[in-house]
């Protein structure tokens, strides 16, 4: 492992596949040091297990963590700062997608899209700060388009994300005086296990969670005097209706 003092590190949430894992695996090739989190066991440790099996660089932390828990967050962070030597780079990815009519979703439903998507993204932030302001550190949250334009069936996927795009909108503001950045990616249709989908051969026109995962690495390369705060992304070529 690099010498923790010089070396830079990620922490990201919901990383044992999708978009999380990709970023992951660009990071680790850029030579940040990684730690991903999932609130499965087994799943994150095979995650990190694979990252690891790759040689891509410096070393991949799989940990257990709830976003939904303030206090598993604030203990994931100390021990990724501890193991890193700081923190320089915050992917708030982990995310749910529970869709039924507003007269038919359950208010346990409800619930869990909130306090994942939006409340856990607070969270999220709110454990990282006193690190990122040590490091003038960079904050990415994955937000959709979804964020912007409803759909039928979508009440409790929705409003997360409006509130996702109002929250990061916000959090660029107050922290930007911190020297930390604040980046909102937004993307469409992307291929990846989200709301239960297995990817296939026909999501090949779909965004690619790698696709999203170079858009973080060309972020945090991006001068310190220059901030992309919203990124919307969208499939080139969608299938015709």
């Amino acid at each position: 492992m690099t010498n923790p003092q010089t070396q830079k590190s990620a922490f990201i949430t919901g990383g044992s596949k999708g978009i999380g894992y990709s970023t992951a695996e660009a990071l680790l090739k850029e030579g940040y040091g990684v730690t991903i989190t999932s609130r499965d066991q087994s799943e994150i440790e095979a995650a990190a297990q694979r990252l690891n099996s790759q040689q891509l660089g410096e070393s991949a932390r799989g940990v257990v963590c709830d976003v939904r828990d303030l206090s598993s967050l604030e203990g994931a962070m100390k021990a990724h700062a501890e193991a890193f030597g700081g923190l320089d780079v915050l992917f708030v990815n982990a995310g749910v997608g529970k869709f039924a009519p507003i007269q038919d979703m359950s208010a346990e439903d409800w619930q869990a899209v909130i306090d994942t998507n939006l409340t856990g993204a607070f969270f999220t932030v709110k454990a990282a700060i006193p690190y990122l302001k040590e490091s003038h550190g960079y904050v990415i949250t994955l937000s959709s388009l979804a964020g912007k334009n409803p759909f039928a069936a979508g009440g409790a996927y929705n409003a997360s994300k409006f509130g996702l795009n109002g929250l990061s909108e916000v959090m660029m503001l107050d922290l930007r005086p911190l020297n930390i950045k604040v980046t909102q990616i937004m993307p469409g249709s992307v291929a990846t296990h989200f709301g239960g989908h297995t990817p296939s051969e026909s999501d090949a026109w779909k965004i690619q969670p790698e696709d999203i995962a170079q858009i973080v690495v060309d972020l945090v390369k991006m001068p310190a005097r220059t901030l992309p705060s919203r990124v919307e992304v969208r499939p080139a070529q969608p299938p015709r209706k």
